[in-house]
């Protein structure tokens, strides 16, 4: 297997590069590109995007606009386009020279009918489950595999970005869904199924823990950008905190996002937060609500609840997360269920 790129010894390029520009091997190409050389075989064979200087009994050699092209084809995919709309797409681009610093444009997102028993990779992975009308899909970049079941385009490019480590290209998904659609809906339709297989993924077999951690980076990012400052930024806020101890905080980036979508000035305190700084912060504020979220069980301490200063007018203190599920809370404080729930009942105590 050749594993450093090689340059083409005689041949003159068709287009005209130099005989000295260093080409790239099949498998040089691909992880270069991180996915499995066979996907690079299968875009060349159904849809022509592959090597241009490639002749029979030879073996293929990838010049740098080859792999500007193929480059081209993996964002669109991201990006929601089908396989043969994304390969004609790179095939049509006019390339940037090498003296330019142009980003490449990508085509805009559409829905494809999947071709049964292919995804956008060329590789079988859709079935239908059972006769139940569902389909059961699943992502595969670089030899990974992500299982997302009934998942729309949205959520299938984010978890292609995911496994290709494309921070970017993750980040463009989200804040593109959050624009056309909402941050409950991103959060619920785009974010948490691809976050849930990461996790299984994981959990099933040790690997892959970077993607999860990169990932929650994109999604605190895209719901921190839609996180501005509401028309009533003077009234009372909401405060959100992890608890002492605790690390895992994401849904509150998401909380704190839908609530500024309808118009709650909230004020994000971040993890692990300890008790003193949660006191301070209440008395200088005075804010209409205090959420606390634990993730596990040994950062949920109802002492802490209860130890939160009186103010004037009363805050409203509610906790978030599996972390609270059996603890025995103090009266009046309220544990928080769904997205959309939490953002009903805080909206309603912030508007008192």
């Amino acid at each position: 297997m050749q594993s450093e790129p090689v340059a083409e010894p005689s041949d003159p390029h068709p287009t005209g590069t130099p005989e000295s520009t260093v080409q790239l091997s099949v498998a040089a190409a691909a992880r270069r590109l991180g996915i499995a050389p066979a996907t690079l075989r299968t875009w060349d064979r159904r849809y022509g995007i592959g090597p241009s200087d490639h002749a029979p009994g030879r073996h293929r050699r990838y010049s740098p606009d080859d792999v500007a092209r193929l480059e081209l084809m993996q964002h669109a995919l991201v990006r929601g386009a089908g396989p043969a709309e994304a390969a004609a797409y790179a095939l049509a681009a006019r390339l940037p020279r090498p003296d330019t610093d142009r980003p490449f444009p990508v085509p805009p997102a559409s829905e494809p009918e999947p071709e049964q028993g292919t995804d956008e990779l060329g590789d079988p992975v859709l079935a239908d489950t059972g006769g139940t009308g569902e389909v059961a899909a699943r992502v595969r970049v670089g030899g990974q595999v992500l299982r997302l079941p009934g998942v729309g385009k949205r959520a299938r490019g984010l978890g292609r970005a995911a496994l290709a480590l494309d921070a970017a290209a993750a980040r463009a998904v989200l804040t593109e869904s959050i624009a056309a659609t909402g941050v409950e809906a991103t959060w619920n339709d785009v974010a948490v199924p691809v976050l849930t297989a990461v996790g299984e993924r994981w959990a099933a077999t040790g690997a892959g823990v970077e993607i999860e951690h990169l990932l929650s980076e994109c999604v605190v990012g895209a719901f921190g950008a839609a996180t501005g400052r509401p028309s009533n930024a003077g009234a009372r806020p909401v405060l959100l905190a992890g608890m002492p101890g605790e690390q895992h905080t994401l849904p509150m980036a998401v909380l704190a996002a839908t609530l500024t979508e309808r118009g709650v000035l909230c004020r994000s305190l971040g993890s692990d937060l300890p008790v003193d700084a949660l006191v301070a912060a209440i008395r200088r504020t005075a804010p209409a609500a205090v959420v606390l979220w634990s993730q596990l069980r040994s950062t949920a301490d109802a002492e802490v609840v209860r130890s939160l200063p009186r103010t004037r007018p009363a805050a409203r203190t509610f906790v978030g997360g599996p972390g609270w599920a059996e603890v025995e809370l103090p009266p009046r404080v309220v544990r928080l269920g769904s997205l959309a729930e939490a953002t009903r009942v805080i909206c309603d105590a912030a508007a008192v």
